[in-house]
């Protein structure tokens, strides 16, 4: 197959493009460094013809707002009007909209609906590095804070292996959701991470305000039973080196 993956320079983006060339797929990386500007146009035409489906793990860039670049990058791949969109969006995503990179994701996934292009929405939990991410974020002088946060971390490799399966079979719509194998408290997730990468500080817990807040503390984020469950744990994660 010849596979196009937006964003195929990042986290799940890089993994995805890893597996499928080990499974002899022809991959094509759509991203700003290769030449392929999602949003406004250039070179996408080129880079998507012949492509037999289409993985989109595009990020935002700093300043975007989220929704609008999530609609032009979906609007760009839907004019080549590739056989098959995959499209990876965040578990609870429509639950927690108010929060800007959420509510991304979310009007991502209804571009993707209402392209007119067979797609597969493939919502996944917070990668492990997550936990890294948020003790950047939460630098405020000598101290650093987390939010509390009941998530359910997964290894970002089984995320682009998951992207690689879906693209490989026929259209699904919404597939089942993908999660760690267990639930994890964000604030210790942040602790050990900050042990294990030396960083010495301390993390002190906070409560976010409003829906997103909420969301955050009683589970609206989790997967549901029915979600598919990863291998690694975030601890095995730290043990391999992060």
């Amino acid at each position: 197959m010849r596979i196009a993956i937006a964003g195929g320079t990042g986290q799940a983006g890089a993994q995805a493009a890893r597996i499928a060339r080990e499974r002899g797929h022809e991959v094509v990386v759509l991203a700003r460094s290769a030449g392929v500007d999602l949003v406004g146009g250039t070179g996408a035409a080129a880079a998507l013809e012949g492509a037999d489906a289409v993985i989109d793990a595009s990020g935002v860039r700093p300043g975007d707002d989220p929704a609008a670049f999530h609609e032009a990058v979906i609007g760009t791949v839907a004019g080549a009007r590739p056989p098959h969109l995959v499209v990876l969006s965040i578990v609870g995503c429509d639950r927690a909209a108010e929060y800007p990179l959420y509510g991304g994701k979310f009007a991502q996934e209804r571009a993707a609906e209402t392209s007119g292009v067979p797609f597969t929405i493939a919502r996944t939990t917070q990668f492990h590095e997550f936990a890294a991410q948020v003790l950047r974020m939460g630098a405020r002088g000598p101290f650093r804070f987390s939010p509390r946060m009941r998530t359910n971390p997964v290894a970002v490799r089984e995320v682009g292996a998951r992207l690689v399966d879906l693209a490989e079979a026929a259209p699904a719509g919404r597939a089942p959701d993908l999660g760690g194998p267990q639930e994890e408290s964000l604030v210790r997730m942040v602790r050990a991470y900050a042990r294990a990468s030396g960083a010495g500080r301390p993390v002190i817990p906070i409560n976010l305000g409003g829906a997103f807040g909420r969301a955050q503390r009683d589970g609206s984020l989790l997967p549901g039973p029915e979600a598919l469950k990863g291998v690694e744990t975030f601890d095995e994660w730290l043990t391999r080196g992060c």
